[in-house]
Formats: structure tokens, sequence, C-alpha cells
């Protein structure tokens, strides 16, 4: 399902939209817009550019946990994926394509239709 664009006037009667996500929860509210129009543009704005829009990450690195007071056990790490094995080849179950025939002319002269004399 997809989300929900809902346009209302705000406590100020200004012209905003909210979308919301397809269980209702709201998942962004637009700046204040002076007319209805304006608002119905911010509107296309949002879908054209969302879908194509890029992550720009500017919060500072911050540790997703805190320092455990214990001591660790250490942990196996995963291989790189340098030294992870080749994959084998997979298996054809067809022969080569036979070679196209380079001979015969696209259009003759017998496939033209020619317009009848008048």
């Amino acid at each position: 399902m997809t989300g929900t664009f809902e346009l209302y006037i705000d406590e100020d009667k200004s012209f905003r939209f909210r979308l919301k996500a397809p269980d209702g929860t709201v998942v962004a509210v637009s700046k204040s817009f002076p007319d209805k129009r304006a608002a119905v543009c911010g509107i296309s704005d949002v879908r054209e550019y969302a879908g194509m829009g890029l992550i720009s990450d500017l919060c500072p690195e911050v540790p997703l946990r805190a320092p455990a007071t214990t001591t660790s056990v250490p942990v196996a790490r995963q291989a790189s994926p340098v030294a992870m094995p080749p994959l084998p080849a997979p298996t054809r179950h067809h022969g080569p394509l036979p070679p196209r025939e380079r001979t015969r002319p696209w259009h003759t002269p017998a496939l033209i239709d020619h317009p009848a004399s008048v």
C-alpha cells in the first residue's frame, strides 16, 4: 500500500499537508503555504524528489550502546569477502547459439510495397 497526503488548514489559517503511512502514522508534516495551490505544488515536489533522494547523514558519530563495564569475551569475526571462496560457474543447459545468417538482406524489392501507378 502507499501513503496518503492530507491537505489541511492549520491554526494560523495557512495550508499544510502531512504524509501518512498506510497504518495511519504521520510520517512527515510540511511547512505552511500561503494558498492551496502552493501546497499542492509542494505535494507534487515531494512525490518527485522523495523516491530519488539521497541520504545525507549530518549526525555526529555516536556509539549505538554505552561501553560495557564488564570484561568482554572475544567474538569470532566473520571472514572478509576477499577470503571467501569463489562461487562455481552455473552450468549451461543449452549449446551455443547458431550463427546468424548475414547474407540475406533485410529489405528486398519483393518485400517492399510499391505505390500503385496512377
